[in-house]
């Protein structure tokens, strides 16, 4: 397994998920393996973990570029919007000559403060599942993208189950044990139909990029 950010070859596995947390996700464990390694299984190398690194794999082919990314980013010309940190590619995508950035959860997702037709990408990292109205959210995406535009994005992924809300379950945040922020307050747990909201939202394609399936799963939509 090689690091689409920086080339390395060397992971080291950290376990992350809380017992409180995996009960009430209702986690397997072979879904609790995956989710661990997806949020902590990291490069040796750059320190990015297997969502940043399969996040970086869609946001290469939404730009063109071939090779690492950390040595391409900085003379990629397209207008970049990372909305949240993406994972381990903040500090990369800062590197970019017309990257922005907006905060969450200071810039509301749902009501994006940029011009229609704006950008050429937009990226964002396990942020959606925060979301009240996700499909509001990823159409605010799809409309501040230029025709052709391209969002690249993760959301933690169960895959033998549908996506659910949690409105009638007990409240559930991410983060770390004990972490009771409004933005890190789960909203929706996604499972293998995940890929139908970016159309739903107004994109005409979606690809699904793998790395050591499921534990890597990142999307690309086209507008």
């Amino acid at each position: 397994m090689e690091c689409s950010i920086c080339g390395g070859r060397g992971f080291s596995r950290n376990t992350v998920l809380w017992p409180e947390l995996i009960e009430e996700w209702e986690l397997s464990p072979e879904e609790t393996d995956y989710i661990n390694r997806q949020q902590g299984e990291n490069c040796l190398s750059c320190g990015a973990n297997l969502r940043s690194v399969v996040l970086a794999s869609a946001l290469s082919a939404a730009l063109g570029t071939t090779g690492p990314l950390r040595e391409a980013i900085g003379s990629v010309k397209s207008n970049i919007l990372e909305i949240n940190e993406a994972g381990t590619l903040h500090g990369f995508l800062s590197t970019a000559p017309n990257a922005t950035y907006a905060a969450y959860p200071e810039v509301d997702m749902q009501n994006l403060p940029h011009a229609s037709e704006s950008f050429d990408v937009v990226i964002h990292s396990d942020t959606l599942e925060h979301i009240e109205d996700p499909i509001k959210a990823l159409a605010e995406c799809c409309r501040v993208l230029k025709r052709g535009g391209a969002l690249c994005y993760t959301v933690p992924t169960i895959v033998g189950r549908l996506s659910r809300r949690r409105d009638t379950l007990s409240r559930s945040y991410h983060g770390a044990p004990g972490d009771g922020r409004d933005d890190h307050l789960v909203i929706s747990e996604y499972g293998a139909d995940m890929w139908t909201e970016p159309l739903r939202a107004g994109f005409k394609t979606v690809e699904i990029f793998s790395l050591s399936y499921p534990a890597g799963l990142a999307m690309l939509a086209r507008k």
